[in-house]
């Protein structure tokens, strides 16, 4: 067995060597070494069950061997070459998505990162309407680039001292915790109308874009009404915008769908897609109707973006998810966990709210008084980490327990953290 350093001497190495922006989960955090479908493995041979996928990337399971050894055969055939030059692989993968895509979008620009996505949705949106002013709602998260970054409305990740004008946060669509202290059941989607008030009064009339996650995934799984995004598309049409979709995090059969956006029947002009497209290879892309994309005529390029390898990655995904139905997974393993967290909810005050879709599920943990109760989250999550579970979490207040499990869990191993949850709760007394 390999000798590993341990997790102790990594933190000392990042603390010598990494920039300090880059924090970690855990207050005794493992090494991880290994990983197998839904299961992880730390320096020591303990196994864990993983319900985050590194942040839903890792949506077919960890080193799945049918995406592997695809992989492995094209890297040892051809690894690089840039994408100027002729491959098949992307431009397949290319037709591969526009068959899965909603809508009519039909054609890809490959590249690296979710930020280089998004970036490019950007810019095509510009190119496109021949404006450079942006909409995005409060608590999203888009990227590190100085625009996606300012795109961004979540305090703790816009670190640019200088963000980019010409930008409107509209209010997010969060129920919950209405940021216009509606009543959802009588508000007649108000977010929503916020929008054209926002074009009217905060923008020369005609932006280019809104841009949204269909589920906001770092917001806290913040889950839109059904007729959130129409009311949304309507209003944006009327003045010439248009609306990307970030699915980031929710594409790639997550939320019981291909794509997020199919959940609230509306086709995006144009979207952005990476994390879950490679399983773990860096790939990414923006995909936009042919309208929009015929007007990106001037040269770029992306020196790794859809290489021979990430590219196999692609179609290998592609193909896993449709021949072992994981859209239909996230469905029944993301109604279980829903029932379960729900049921524990009824029992556990301090659990104040249960939404997602599919494998997309949040439970938002809170005091008497609604305040978040992170710390008492990140007690939950070292012990459960410690029985042998990794889970996410995210929410503005960073209290939101955060499940975006690989796709293949079965419904054993959401039975196994409901009860792992449920018992710690138990002994902490938080009924």
């Amino acid at each position: 067995m390999k000798n590993f350093i341990g997790a102790e001497k990594i933190i000392d190495k990042k603390r010598e060597y990494i920039m300090p922006c880059l924090g970690h989960f855990y207050a005794k955090p493992p090494q991880f070494v290994r990983g197998d479908m839904q299961y992880l493995f730390d320096a020591t041979g303990k196994k864990y069950l993983d319900c985050y996928a590194g942040v839903s990337v890792i949506n077919c399971g960890h080193c799945n061997p049918y995406i592997t050894s695809r992989m492995i055969e094209q890297i040892k055939m051809l690894q690089h070459v840039c994408n100027i030059y002729l491959t098949e692989n992307f431009v397949n993968l290319a037709e591969r998505l526009a068959a899965v895509a909603p809508g009519d979008l039909q054609k890809s620009f490959f590249c690296s990162t979710g930020t280089e996505a998004n970036e490019g949705s950007l810019l095509l949106a510009s190119i496109y309407t021949h404006s450079s002013e942006f909409i995005a709602l409060q608590s999203g998260l888009h990227g590190r680039t100085k625009l996606t970054m300012s795109l961004t409305g979540i305090g703790m990740w816009r670190t640019d001292p200088n963000p980019v004008g010409g930008i409107n946060f509209a209010p997010n669509p969060y129920c919950y915790r209405c940021p216009l202290g509606k009543n959802p059941a009588t508000c007649d989607l108000a977010c929503a109308d916020k929008v054209e008030t926002i074009i009217q009064t905060a923008t020369s009339g005609r932006p280019a874009a809104l841009i949204a996650e269909p589920i906001q995934g770092n917001a806290g799984i913040v889950v839109p009404p059904k007729g959130y995004f129409k009311r949304v598309k309507d209003i944006l049409a009327k003045y010439g915008a248009l609306l990307i979709v970030d699915e980031v995090q929710t594409g790639f059969a997550r939320s019981g769908k291909m794509f997020a956006i199919e959940n609230f029947d509306v086709t995006p002009d144009i979207m952005s897609v990476a994390k879950a497209l490679g399983n773990g290879q860096p790939i990414s892309a923006f995909i936009a109707t042919k309208k929009i994309a015929d007007t990106y005529t001037r040269p770029g390029a992306s020196t790794l973006g859809g290489n021979p390898v990430s590219s196999t990655a692609g179609l290998a995904v592609l193909d896993y998810i449709a021949e072992h139905d994981l859209m239909g997974n996230a469905r029944a393993r993301g109604e279980q966990l829903m029932n379960g967290l729900r049921s524990l909810q009824a029992k556990f005050p301090i659990i104040g709210d249960v939404r997602g879709l599919g494998l997309m599920v949040g439970a938002e943990f809170v005091h008497a008084d609604k305040s978040p109760a992170f710390r008492e989250l990140d007690a939950l999550l070292e012990e459960l980490k410690n029985r042998g579970f990794i889970v996410g979490k995210n929410g503005v207040g960073r209290n939101v327990l955060a499940f975006q499990p690989p796709l293949v869990i079965t419904d054993q191993d959401v039975d196994d953290v409901l009860n792992a949850i449920e018992i710690i709760l138990e002994r902490e007394h938080y009924e």
